[in-house]
């Protein structure tokens, strides 16, 4: 394991990080660098669109959530952000049942808005799908209402 991670929190419900969702994908993520995110992910036939492909749908929420992780920053201080654009490209059939590296990469950032883009490769390092996302600082009032202890926003032991 590389000393230079940092785990990124989880929360109970979330579909892509909730360790709690019975159906979640319970993702754990790590940031590589400032404004660098990767997970792993082996991806369960119950996803499947056609035999032995991930669903696209699923596909674009798992880069949807990575693109913005990689947005969040310090974890004692999240940035949570809204996708407000996401673009997918589906360059090749994201298989079910093998190992995949998904990384994700901050970019420009500014007031309220930011870009991310995310990326899901094969064990041979094959880019098979990425998107580019407009993000939006989560209001206020809204996190202000939000009890992340409620949530079960925080970092897990792995």
């Amino acid at each position: 394991m590389n000393n230079a991670r940092i785990i990124q929190p989880n929360s109970k419900m979330c579909f892509i990080c909730g360790l709690e969702n019975p159906v979640g994908l319970k993702l754990r993520i790590y940031q590589i660098e400032p404004g660098v995110i990767e997970t792993t992910y082996i991806a369960p036939e119950h996803f499947q669109g056609y035999p032995g492909v991930l669903h696209g749908g699923i596909v674009a929420t798992i880069l949807d959530e990575i693109s913005g992780r990689a947005q969040m920053g310090d974890p004692s201080a999240p940035r949570f952000m809204f996708t407000a654009k996401l673009e997918v490209k589906y360059r090749k059939n994201v298989p079910t049942g093998k190992p995949l590296k998904i990384i994700g990469k901050a970019g420009k950032s500014k007031g309220k808005m930011a870009e991310g883009w995310a990326g899901i490769y094969d064990e041979e390092g094959r880019l098979l799908a990425e998107a580019n996302t407009l993000l939006i600082n989560v209001p206020e009032e809204l996190l202000d209402s939000a009890n992340l202890e409620e949530l079960g926003w925080k970092v897990y032991p792995d």
